[in-house]
């Protein structure tokens, strides 16, 4: 039951969902965890693919490491985007955002 095949579906519909998250959702929270679900799903994969098929089994987990960094700051800069615009419009919708541009 352990298989690559397991964990490549379990990281689909992850991404799956995350994707939806964001083409669907209106809202920037929303769209925020969307976008942490679709980094979780590429996360799963380096590890599936780094117990099934690397000969070192530490490159993938540095590489989930450096996935985990980059969500962590992502979502700094996005809750403080959002709160920027909480506090300006008292809002969080996408189409608030737009009214930013130029």
């Amino acid at each position: 039951m352990n298989s690559l095949y397991v964990y490549l579906f379990v990281a689909l519909f992850l991404f799956c969902v995350g994707l939806w998250g964001v083409l669907q959702r209106r809202s920037l929270i929303a769209m925020l965890i969307s976008v942490e679900l679709m980094l979780n799903a590429a996360s799963i994969n380096f590890l599936a693919f780094n117990r099934f098929l690397s000969p070192d089994p530490a490159i993938g987990q540095i590489v989930v490491l450096f996935i985990m960094g980059t969500a962590a700051a992502e979502a700094a800069i996005g809750l403080s985007i959002i709160l920027a615009l909480f506090r300006r419009y008292q809002s969080v919708e996408i189409g608030k955002a737009q009214e930013l541009k130029g």
